[in-house]
């Protein structure tokens, strides 16, 4: 998208909007750095602010780190889109998206992805285990949803939001990750620890010799303690941090 087009959105939207964007597409970058991106085949959402009920979605078909702020798709709650845009969405996504952001007040943003730790524990009877520091704070609000097929039928949308409750954390068996968040950070942070969490098991696993789980009366103490150590599980330390880096490097995420 030229750089007119970009000038255009950005005068069209609130100033809200236009920071949601450039989160969001921030997020979408960061995912691809960290190669939680399935060529173009994943998909990350947020709520713009307002009683609409309309959301931001990635344009189907451009690489993750193609992603800038106009770029992206502004639907309602039926697919519809909200502004013209040449790109089209991901039909999987929609289900799966409008679904959460429909039942939960509190979802700004969710974040699905494919990675390869992720979708191998999904595949594991037991799921995430309580194996390492990173584990514990996914563990205290996790849920799990079993896998229907590719998610394209509407049906599946009671199911999907009864699984998840009002957990920030969801394995899709033998799919992958997602995170509810209360900001775009939120929802990055989450999936950082998840998706390492996976990694760490996997590795564990791999070693062959048995394994050391975390006592329970620790991970019941789960929440206090990431919430104090992210301040509030908002990514409030880490998202600016990440922010700066992308600034360096791929600053057009902005247009």
């Amino acid at each position: 998208m030229n750089s007119n087009a970009s000038l255009d959105i950005q005068r069209d939207v609130s100033e809200a909007e236009w920071r949601l964007r450039v989160d969001l597409a921030a997020c979408y970058r960061l995912v691809a750095r960290y190669g939680w991106d399935d060529l173009i085949f994943t998909h990350i959402s947020a709520r713009v602010p307002g009683p609409e009920h309309h959301f931001l979605i990635n344009p189907y078909g451009l690489m993750f780190d193609e992603i800038t702020a106009s770029s992206l798709v502004k639907v309602d709650l039926d697919g519809h889109k909200v502004f013209d845009s040449p790109y089209d969405i991901n039909p999987a996504g929609f289900v799966i998206h409008s679904a959460i952001h429909a039942a939960r007040d509190d979802a700004l943003c969710v974040l699905h992805v494919h990675s390869v730790n992720g979708v191998a524990v999904s595949a594991q009877e037991a799921g995430l285990l309580p194996l390492s520091q990173h584990s514990m704070g996914v563990l205290c609000s996790l849920a799990y949803h079993d896998y229907e097929g590719v998610a394209l039928n509407d049906d599946e949308k009671p199911r999907l939001v009864r699984d998840l409750g009002d957990k920030r954390f969801l394995m899709l068996r033998n799919h992958g990750l997602l995170t509810v968040g209360r900001s775009v950070a939120e929802a990055f942070v989450g999936m950082y620890f998840f998706e390492a969490a996976c990694m760490m098991q996997i590795r564990a696993q791999a070693g062959g010799t048995p394994l050391r789980h975390i006592p329970q009366a620790i991970l019941d103490d789960a929440p206090r303690q990431f919430a104090t150590v992210t301040r509030g599980a908002g990514g409030n330390l880490a998202w600016p941090a990440l922010l700066r880096k992308l600034d360096r490097s791929e600053p057009d995420y902005k247009r």
